[in-house]
C-alpha cells in the first residue's frame, strides 16, 4: 500500500511540475512576442506627446534616445530619479524635456512634462497625470482647455519671481473661479522647474557635442 501511495504521489508531482514548466514557457513566449510591440506603442505615444511641446523645427535628433538620468530634486518635486529628454539641431542643444511633480494639487500630485528651450524659455507644458476634480480643476489638462498654454514662451527673464502666481495671489496667471488650488500648484511647479533648469543647465547639456 505505501508503495502504491508513493507511486501515485510521484505521478501527481511529476504532472504538476510538467504543467508548471509548460505554463512558464508559455508565459515567457507571450512576453517575448508582445514586448517589442508594447515598447513600440509606448515610444510612439511618448513621441506624440513630445511633439506637442517641442516643435519639429527645434530638433532633428531622436529625443527618446537622447536622454539623461536626473537625481531626485526638490525643485522638480521628484523623490526618485527621472529621465530628461533632449532636443538638438545639428548636435547643438535646443531644448530639454523635464518631468516635474506638483505635490500640492487639490486632490493630490500633478505630474507635469515641461519643455524648456536652451535660452530658458518654455516651449510647452503638459499634464501627464492628475486627480483634480472633473469639470472644475481638470481644466489644466490640454484635453479640457487651453489654460496650460499660458506657459508657452514664459521664462524667468520675461516674468519676475513675484509674478509667478495666480492673479488671486497677486501674480499674472489666470485661473478659473472656484478652482484656485490646482492652477496655483501648477504655476509653482513650473516656476521651480525653470529654477532647476537655470541652476543645472550645464549639467543637463554636459555631453553635448
Amino acid at each position: 500500500m505505501p508503495e502504491t501511495i508513493f507511486k501515485h504521489a510521484s505521478k501527481t508531482a511529476i504532472t504538476l511540475i510538467a504543467f508548471a514548466l509548460v505554463f512558464t514557457a508559455l508565459l515567457a513566449y507571450v512576453f517575448k512576442i508582445t514586448k517589442v510591440p508594447i515598447e513600440k506603442s509606448e515610444a510612439e505615444a511618448r513621441m506624440a506627446l513630445f511633439s506637442q511641446i517641442v516643435p519639429q523645427n527645434l530638433h532633428d535628433n531622436d529625443m527618446l534616445k537622447d536622454a539623461i538620468t536626473l537625481a531626485p530634486s526638490d525643485l522638480l518635486g521628484n523623490t526618485q530619479a527621472t529621465i530628461a529628454n533632449r532636443a538638438r539641431i545639428n548636435n547643438a542643444p535646443s531644448a530639454i524635456i523635464l518631468e516635474a511633480i506638483a505635490h500640492d494639487g487639490y486632490s493630490g500630485d500633478i505630474k507635469l512634462l515641461i519643455a524648456i528651450q536652451y535660452d530658458g524659455s518654455i516651449a510647452g507644458v503638459r499634464v501627464l497625470t492628475h486627480k483634480e476634480t472633473p469639470g472644475l480643476g481638470d481644466y489644466i489638462d490640454i484635453l479640457k482647455g487651453n489654460w496650460i498654454k499660458l506657459f508657452d514662451g514664459e521664462s524667468l527673464t520675461k516674468t519676475s519671481d513675484p509674478q509667478w502666481k495666480v492673479k488671486k495671489d497677486g501674480g499674472q496667471f489666470d485661473y478659473m473661479a472656484g478652482a484656485t488650488i490646482t492652477p496655483r500648484a501648477v504655476v509653482k511647479a513650473v516656476h521651480k522647474a525653470l529654477k532647476y533648469f537655470e541652476a543645472n543647465k550645464q549639467l543637463l547639456f554636459s555631453d553635448t557635442k
